[in-house]
């Protein structure tokens, strides 16, 4: 199993201090955390893309790219890249750039986006928002793999015979695509025999479950090999601690804060209590050993080979966050790695161009 650490900058008080840090510090901070992703052993450290309050990821390129510069064996992965909203020409030259700079370690995870307040900064209608997905997919995907390319494409001008530069280093991309509820999301990613990665934050397991059975069906309906699946799931929260106590006395003023905002903010509620939330959300709460049957129960259903973790403290203080993430790699990680496979695919640059000389791992 492989391990990724995520973020989606949320931007907003702390959840039990209500210091609100400046917007520059909180970069600092996202940075400080890949590189310490990379120190503790984690495999992968993505950056969402949201282009509303309370977040500061609407530039996730920007800040991937500063992160490939500070690290050197991290696979940077997208969370997700909402090609509804985006131009699939200026994604593809802003991430086939990426792909260079990082040598190849780039992975993308696309989605339509949420949000209504970003739908309307970039005039997305909800009617249009998948059809604009897919179509911005299919091109994106044909500019990567060839060197022109003719579209009667409805959402953005048509092309013909368009030259798309640079031209890419990873042949072709990995490309995953991110699903909460919806089957548009897994019936693009079967059609095209590309990886899922699943949500799994707000709801208990069923919902996601059932979806990503629904894929595995239609990846064989359109002809694809079962053992060439790959899943990807999220989780609500991490906190490992040496006990379940420890660990649930620590997090308990940060849901609480939580479920305070929530309920102010109008949103709905689904788990009223820390210990609901801990028995039936995702979230990783506990001492190592209940981590380690909880991804293990959540396996029996999912059959994921990658599983993603909140790279940000989201209300611990650095030293908990800190603990927690150590505690996760050299205790819970190396049990899940033995005991759940990798997916079924190198974790390193997809086919590099021929002409590209390898950089040496020292460099």
């Amino acid at each position: 199993m492989k391990f990724l650490a995520i973020t989606l900058i949320v931007h907003r008080p702390d959840p039990v201090t209500g210091v609100h840090k400046p917007t520059h510090e909180r970069f600092r901070e996202v940075l400080d955390n890949a590189v310490l992703a990379e120190e503790l052993g984690f495999d992968g450290f993505g950056v969402g893309e949201r282009h509303e309050r309370p977040f500061l990821s609407s530039a996730p390129t920007v800040v991937l790219s500063h992160v490939a510069a500070l690290t050197r064996r991290l696979r940077l992965f997208t969370a997700v890249t909402t090609l509804s909203l985006l131009d699939p020409v200026r994604a593809y030259e802003d991430y086939a750039t990426l792909d260079h700079l990082s040598e190849g370690r780039l992975d993308l995870i696309i989605g339509k986006g949420n949000g209504a307040a970003q739908r309307e900064l970039f005039q997305v209608t909800p009617e249009d928002q998948w059809d604009r997905n897919a179509e911005s997919y299919e091109v994106f995907r044909r500019i990567w793999r060839q060197d022109r390319v003719t579209a009667d494409t409805r959402f953005r001008p048509p092309l013909t015979d368009a030259e798309v530069w640079p031209r890419p280093y990873q042949q072709p991309l990995r490309v995953w695509h991110g699903s909460a509820t919806s089957k548009e999301s897994v019936e693009l990613a079967a059609r095209y025999g590309d990886p899922l990665f699943s949500a799994n934050v707000t709801h208990p397991i069923a919902p996601y479950a059932e979806l990503i059975r629904h894929y595995r069906e239609r990846w064989e309906h359109h002809g694809h090999d079962p053992a060439d699946i790959a899943v990807g799931a999220g989780t609500a929260a991490l906190h490992v601690a040496r006990t379940s106590q420890e660990a649930l006395t620590a997090y308990r003023p940060i849901f609480e804060s939580n479920l305070a905002f929530q309920r102010a903010a109008g949103l709905p509620v689904v788990f009223e209590t820390l210990e609901d939330f801990v028995a039936r959300s995702s979230a990783l709460i506990g001492s190592p050993e209940q981590v380690i049957d909880k991804v293990h129960r959540y396996h029996e259903q999912f059959g994921h080979t990658v599983l993603h973790v909140g790279a940000d403290g989201g209300g611990l203080t650095g030293p908990q966050h800190r603990n927690s993430l150590e505690l996760f790699q050299s205790e819970v990680a190396p049990v899940l790695r033995r005991h759940i496979p990798d997916p079924p695919f190198p974790w390193a640059p997809v086919r590099p161009r021929p002409d590209l000389a390898p950089v040496p791992a020292d460099r």
